[in-house]
């Protein structure tokens, strides 16, 4: 059969904007309307004689010919949607309706391009995962395995890494980085990466095709509306993929949610940290110390452990106060701060609960001896002068101290304790 034994005139058929194709039962075009050239990047020409099934992307293969399978059984099948490469390499969705003319013994079939409505569904899709994302994870290191999952349904996406830029000191951290040639590469200068630096500077996408020094890459920035914080990166190593303009304004539309989910989360932190850190010491405030002292409690009541607490308060920081002057004062308090913090284990935690009063809550001790070394140990570093703008000053403190069970098994009556302690020396101490 040829296009003149046709019934239909063929030039009506290359009127349709929509593709008019009729295949044989052993799954050869026949005839092809002109729409699609358009559709698929052949010419009527090429694709009569050729088969079907060539075109379709491999994925799909085994349920479209399932579906013409059925259809030459009869079904009359409406809305079947399955993906075809074009001539380019490109892949285009389609969405056909066909039924079998059994006096011809053909397939006719019409084909509409939907790649602009699944383009559309996908992006939408991203946004909404990418936002449900950032509502469920409970920090930002976990957000990015989630937003990396999700582009690289959409994209190469092997090699990927968030950046985020520090614009006063000129300067780029990696808080996600997967690239399978290549490590961590940690806090760096921005200019040590020039195609990132020209992405944060400009605030434009950029695409670098492979050379022999480089592999495919495509950056894209994360802007909020104070500006750019950072950058989206793929690359891929993969040979005969390559990244396209498309590709970039997708990865730049899907950035878009990304640094909003970002700036949220960041947000999110900064609020936790100001509710459970002091601000002049970064130690954590009443509220988190408690917390986490009672997740302590829990865990030594449970497992047979011991711990301690101590209430440490600075001797005649009053006087430093009202001689000095307060910003002296607050220098004073963040200097010990750091003492304390140096001279502990990375188990324990030593808080800040008001004025010149700190408290240190030690896990997972072996009895008094085990206090008794801390304690000296707090002693000796608070015995060397502080470093006050270049004027020495040396402070002590009055330390009292509990253990849980011996002097209590709550935290009211640990605190009860270890209060009573500090302030017997802090009596002596004015005397």
């Amino acid at each position: 059969m040829n296009q003149h034994d046709l019934m239909v005139p063929t030039e009506m058929m290359d009127l349709l904007p929509d593709t008019i194709c009729m295949v044989d039962a052993q799954g050869r075009y026949v005839f092809v309307s002109a729409a699609c050239e358009r559709l698929l990047g052949y010419t009527q020409a090429e694709l009569v004689g050729s088969n079907m099934i060539d075109l379709v992307h491999p994925e799909d293969r085994e349920e479209t010919l399932a579906a013409a399978s059925e259809i030459m059984g009869g079904q009359f099948k409406m809305h079947f949607q399955n993906r075809y490469v074009r001539k380019d390499g490109r892949i285009v969705h389609i969405m056909w309706s066909a039924r079998w003319s059994e006096d011809n013994c053909l397939r006719l079939a019409v084909a509409r391009d939907i790649t602009e409505l699944k383009h559309a569904e996908r992006m939408q899709g991203a946004i909404y995962r990418i936002s449900e994302a950032a509502h469920d994870a409970d920090r930002l290191a976990d957000l990015y395995p989630h937003v990396h999952r999700i582009i690289g349904e959409l994209l190469p996406a092997e090699n990927f890494f968030v950046v985020l830029s520090d614009p006063a000191l000129e300067r780029i951290s990696f808080p996600y980085f997967v690239d399978e040639r290549e490590g961590d590469p940690g806090v760096q200068k921005l200019d040590a990466r020039p195609r990132i630096a020209e992405v944060i500077r400009t605030g434009k996408p950029l695409l670098a095709p492979a050379s022999s020094d480089h592999p495919d890459w495509l950056g894209v920035p994360l802007m909020t509306r104070s500006g750019v914080m950072g950058a989206l990166v793929l690359k891929t190593y993969a040979e005969g993929v390559h990244y396209s303009g498309e590709d970039r304004e997708l990865l730049q539309f899907v950035s878009t949610q990304v640094a909003t989910a970002i700036e949220r989360k960041q947000a999110e932190s900064r609020l936790h940290h100001m509710a459970h850190y002091d601000p002049l010491t970064d130690l954590p405030n009443r509220t988190l110390f408690n917390d986490r002292f009672e997740m302590a409690l829990l865990r030594a009541h449970r497992f047979g452990e011991q711990l301690a607490l101590l209430v440490l308060d600075l001797d005649l920081f009053k006087h430093i106060n009202d001689t000095l002057g307060h910003a002296v004062g607050d220098q004073v308090l963040r200097q010990v701060s750091r003492r304390l913090e140096h001279c502990l284990r990375t188990m324990d935690t030593v808080g800040r609960i008001g004025g010149d009063e700190f408290t240190v809550l030690l896990t997972d001790i072996q009895g008094s001896d085990d206090v008794d070394l801390i304690v000296e140990k707090i002693r000796a570093v608070l015995d060397q002068p502080l470093d006050l703008d270049g004027r020495p000053l040396v402070v002590s403190a009055s330390i009292g101290s509990a253990l849980y069970p011996e002097h209590g098994e709550n935290i009211d009556q640990l605190f009860n304790h270890a209060d009573a302690g500090m302030y017997t020396m802090k009596r002596r101490v004015a005397s």
